[in-house]
């Protein structure tokens, strides 16, 4: 009998103990999601990077299936629908912006505005990690990088959280949102066109081998990726870091460990809340000695594999030094996150700064952080935060 996933929630940032078992016990198995059809989970690192990069599993199918999913609406679609060769013509377009080298010439600015926005939080006091720095930082580089206007952020901010919503907000709210954004990005690459500037969306419309609908879907992908998911791990990664002071300290102490900290906590934090987007089988496929049967939706997932003993030794204890570290925290294979060069960069630069700025961080009140709730991804919404003082720790 198919169990029922997601499964229930645990408290802060800990793994749902059933991960676990499937992934001893039965790694392979049928579940069903509150919509849409029942679904294969996988949950063993060598089966779900199968999944990612075996051309027997598609994305696009999606688009004439019934989904499984955990919202009454299908809102499969986009790039992320996509395979090749269309799937790698379109994301060709950032070919030339997303490269760990061009990104690389960011990272001067991305340190003026992290520290900058850390110079006034402090000023303060107590801060939230959330509202004053991990939304402001990450809302000012991919508005910079896109050519979006600073100034429009409150809208695009929740335009680009409703595309990440499960039960936070109605259908009908959430396809009003996607409209929005929709007829704002279509004006900007209307105004691109007529005037280039020096950003991503004049570079991609050089280029000339997209339609302006397949633009505005690109552009809207990155905003959207490119915002929420980086601004919630950071404070995924403070949250961790403090609630274990000796993690902050062994980088305040460590710098140089700042680049292997980031992909090791992206291994260890299980931002995914419902597994990664399904695949559909184009043939029957065997993984972990169990045949999925040919047009059957399958469903990775990351934050146990991730854990895999198989392939990380002591898979539960963070280790800043860990090499290799093959985890799925961008995932992997042709829907490889687009922006992965951007995210590390913002959030190396980001403990850069404030191991530099706040080696005494602590949390203002514990460690019980208000948490999003109704969303595909999971962290804080509000993470406070003061400097340590004498007596305190």
């Amino acid at each position: 009998m198919p169990l029922s996933f997601p499964f229930p929630r645990t408290p802060r940032l800990d793994l749902e103990p059933e991960y676990r078992r499937l992934q001893q016990e039965d790694p392979v198995c049928q579940v069903e999601f509150p919509f849409g059809q029942t679904a294969w989970l996988v949950t063993r690192h060598a089966d779900v990077r199968a999944v990612f990069t075996d051309a027997r599993f598609s994305r696009a199918v999606t688009l004439e299936r019934d989904v499984p999913r955990v919202t009454a609406e299908n809102f499969s679609g986009g790039l992320v629908a996509m395979d090749p060769p269309e799937h790698t013509r379109l994301r060709s377009l950032c070919r030339h912006v997303f490269t760990p080298r061009v990104v690389a010439k960011l990272r001067d600015r991305a340190t003026a505005i992290a520290t900058g926005l850390i110079t006034d939080a402090r000023a303060g006091g107590e801060f939230d990690g959330v509202e004053d720095f991990a939304i402001p930082f990450t809302l000012k580089m991919i508005c910079e990088l896109l050519g979006v206007p600073y100034e429009d952020h409150v809208h695009f901010r929740g335009w680009a959280e409703a595309g990440l919503a499960t039960t936070a907000i109605s259908e009908d709210d959430r396809w009003a949102a996607t409209g929005r954004m929709w007829d704002y990005v279509a004006a900007l690459i209307g105004e691109r066109r007529a005037a280039p500037k020096d950003d991503l969306i004049s570079a991609m419309l050089s280029v000339g081998e997209a339609s302006d609908d397949e633009l505005v879907m690109l552009v809207m992908t990155i905003l959207v990726a490119g915002y929420e998911t980086t601004s919630t791990q950071l404070p995924n990664f403070l949250y961790v870091l403090l609630e274990d002071p000796a993690r902050l300290k062994q980088l305040v102490a460590r710098p140089d460990l700042v680049p292997t900290a980031v992909e090791e906590l992206m291994r260890y934090v299980p931002m995914e809340a419902n597994g990664a987007s399904p695949r559909y089988t184009l043939e029957p496929v065997v993984l972990s000695g169990v045949t999925i049967p040919a047009d059957a939706p399958v469903v990775a997932a990351t934050v146990i594999a991730n854990r895999d003993p198989a392939v990380f030794a002591d898979p539960d204890r963070l280790d800043f030094a860990r090499s290799p570290n093959p985890h799925f925290g961008f995932g992997m294979g042709a829907h490889f996150c687009l922006g992965a060069p951007l995210a590390r960069l913002e959030l190396q630069v980001a403990l850069d700064v404030l191991i530099t700025a706040v080696p005494e961080l602590r949390f203002a009140d514990g460690p019980d952080a208000a948490w999003k709730d109704g969303m595909l991804v999971r962290g804080p919404s509000k993470l406070m935060l003061t400097l340590a003082t004498e007596g305190k720790s």
